[in-house]
């Protein structure tokens, strides 16, 4: 009866010894963590981090967008920012991005993804489909919640050392 026991533990495990639940949650990381690395670079590309560029885009936002009236207000306070909320927008994506990819600080950094990718679900409502950043919206929560950096992450080798900290 124990080896039985024994054998389903075993067979419960993946890659690296860790559970097939923290595979999972390290695969939706890496899918996350790319896919804000490559927004990244395909806003540089099209100049989207600069204040001229930076503003037209939440400006047809504001235009087009079925998010609330506040929302918009909020908005058109960032776009008079431009110069300062492109760049701070460009730093956010990558650093984002980069940190789930490599797995450090995943709890917090999911969390703040989670807060930053939310934000632009709702600004982007009406303007493209729903799902398109629900999905990487929830995922981050998941992630947050399910410590997805201790699987395939810097996080794994931090948590050795102070296994119940909430960094990791």
């Amino acid at each position: 009866m124990t080896t039985n026991a024994v054998e389903m533990q075993n067979a419960a495990r993946g890659i690296g010894g860790q559970s097939s639940a923290a595979n999972g949650l390290a695969i939706v990381r890496l899918i996350v963590g790319a896919m804000l690395v490559s927004v990244f670079f395909e806003n540089l590309g099209k100049g989207a981090y600069s204040p001229s560029g930076y503003a037209a885009v939440i400006n047809f936002y504001i235009k087009n967008s079925h998010c609330p009236a506040i929302w918009k207000s909020v908005m058109e306070l960032v776009v008079s920012h431009a110069s300062i909320a492109a760049p701070m927008q460009a730093l956010t994506e990558i650093s984002l991005g980069v940190l789930l990819v490599i797995g450090l600080f995943t709890r917090p950094v999911a969390l703040v993804a989670f807060f930053f990718l939310g934000s632009l679900w709702v600004s982007e409502l009406g303007t493209s489909w729903i799902w398109e950043l629900a999905v990487p919206v929830v995922a981050s929560l998941g992630l947050a919640v399910g410590r997805a950096g201790r699987a395939w992450g810097v996080d794994a080798f931090l948590a050795r050392r102070n296994p119940s900290s909430l960094w990791w």
